[in-house]
């Protein structure tokens, strides 16, 4: 059982000769990009409020695992992926809610956190996202209909 695990991880890892290596520092870009645009929504309750004023305002929803597992923070990261599902918000899953946090820069454990769309296209590329946005919309689009979506571990620093 635990060979199948593993064969099945590997598989996942290079679907469709995308290879996920890197992947963790493409969030990171990411993350650090859209703080300093202050394009982050960070926390499960500011994600839900946010969503419900306009959810077409978002790009990426990235879910770490809780510290505390309860029943009830359960089914709001159920919902919200759900709800994020339902509006073509990417799901990004990652390893660990400290060091997202601390991509963050932010002083909550952030389990959640959600990066809004660029404002305006760049006047210099014509590109409406940058290379790392692309790469991770890539990413996503690849394991969009996959049950069970792979959790990407962050970089330490």
């Amino acid at each position: 059982m635990v060979i199948a695990k593993a064969t099945e991880c590997n598989k996942m890892t290079s679907k469709a000769g995308f290879k996920t290596v890197g992947i963790g520092q493409n969030v990171r870009s990411t993350l650090v990009k859209a703080r300093s645009d202050k394009r982050v929504v960070v926390g499960i309750a500011n994600a839900i409020r946010s969503l419900a004023e306009n959810p077409n305002n978002f790009l990426f929803c990235f879910m770490a695992p809780p510290k505390h597992h309860d029943s009830a923070a359960h089914m709001q990261e159920v919902l919200l992926e759900a709800f994020c599902f339902e509006n073509d918000i990417y799901i990004i899953k990652v390893d660990n809610a400290e060091r997202l946090s601390r991509l963050l820069d932010s002083s909550e454990l952030a389990s959640c956190a959600l990066v809004s769309k660029p404002q305006a296209l760049s006047k210099q590329t014509g590109e409406e996202f940058s290379r790392s946005e692309n790469l991770l919309i890539d990413h996503c689009e690849l394991y969009w209909d996959e049950p069970i979506k792979p959790v990407i571990k962050l970089p330490e620093k």
